[in-house]
């Protein structure tokens, strides 16, 4: 075989691994619509923060579990579900029942509309409950003083963790690129619940 048809055949293979690529990862970031979008309705939360939180906390894979304990696709904490049974009456609610997606994305999305109204007084109440969801409260409560109990800009400035600023960036930004997402599944972005 000449060497101009093992070129061909080896940009033919990349080109096919890279679509083929591409394909997964497009299938795998839709993969999870459905539950999303029936969380962001339900509890009245942006579906394109949601998106993004899930995005962020597994890549859209409902089966993954992290060091701390989380689950699944918002990577929630047994406390944190046990929290959204509760309120929600739900009788035998167990803990591997997050690795569903469905039940998983409602117990995130409602603990994520629990934070996003925990911050009404500030400009953003989106960077602060992300903080909460990635840190904890506690360690809101100590970078939330001064200008950043209201000021999201000097609140992030405050922040000690490099690791929560950039994880709060990184869903900010995902966030906005979920947005037309978004529009065309025919749900509204909304502000902070």
């Amino acid at each position: 075989m000449s060497r101009a048809k093992w070129l061909i055949l080896v940009l033919a293979g990349l080109l096919l691994g890279g679509l083929g690529a591409w394909l997964y990862y497009d299938w795998r970031e839709h993969s999870q619509d459905g539950p999303i979008l029936a969380a962001a309705r339900r509890y009245g939360v942006d579906a394109a923060l949601v998106k993004g939180v899930v995005w962020r906390e597994s890549r859209f894979n409902p089966s993954v579990r992290g060091r701390a304990g989380e689950i699944g696709l918002m990577q929630i904490t047994e406390t944190a579900a046990r929290e959204w049974a509760d309120a929600e009456r739900l009788e035998n609610f167990q803990p591997d029942h997050l690795l569903d997606p469905a039940t998983n994305t409602l117990a995130g999305t409602w603990y994520l509309r629990k934070l996003l109204r925990r911050y009404p007084h500030t400009d953003n109440a989106v960077a602060y409950a992300l903080a909460d969801y990635n840190a904890g409260r506690g360690h809101v409560l100590r970078w939330n003083t001064g200008a950043a109990a209201t000021n999201s800009a000097v609140f992030l400035q405050q922040m000690t963790f490099p690791g929560t600023r950039k994880y709060i960036e990184a869903i900010a930004r995902r966030q906005r690129h979920y947005v037309a997402w978004s529009a065309r599944a025919n749900v509204a972005p909304q502000s902070s619940p």
